[in-house]
C-alpha cells in the first residue's frame, strides 16, 4: 500500500476505488433505504462524503492527465468512469495502470 501511495497515480488509483465505493454504497444501500424505508439521514452523510470524493477524484485525474500528459480521450475516459457505476474500477484496471 505504501507503494501505492508514493505517487501522484496510486494516488488517484487508491481514490478511485473509494470514490466507487462510496458511488454503489449510494445506488445500493442508501438510495434505497431513503426511498423504501423512507430513512434519509445515511444518503446525507454518505452523499455528502461521495460528493467530496467525486470532486477530488475529478480534480485528480485532470491533474495527473495533464502530468502525464495523457490525451484528452483518456482523461475524458476517466472523469466519465466517475459517472457510472463500477466506472471507477473499469478506470483501474484499463487506463491507470501501468
Amino acid at each position: 500500500m505504501q507503494k501505492l501511495l508514493s505517487n501522484q497515480l496510486g494516488r488517484l488509483r487508491v481514490l478511485g476505488f473509494i470514490e466507487g465505493v462510496s458511488f454503489l454504497l449510494i445506488l445500493f444501500v442508501t438510495m434505497p433505504l431513503k426511498y423504501w424505508y423512507d430513512t434519509p439521514g445515511p444518503n446525507k452523510a454518505i452523499g455528502m462524503v461521495h460528493g467530496l470524493l467525486f470532486i477530488s477524484y475529478c480534480f485528480l485525474v485532470l491533474n495527473v492527465g495533464i502530468d502525464r500528459k495523457w490525451s484528452w480521450q483518456k482523461i475524458g475516459l476517466g472523469l466519465l468512469a466517475s459517472i457510472v457505476p463500477f466506472g471507477t474500477f473499469w478506470a483501474d484496471v484499463k487506463l491507470f495502470r501501468e
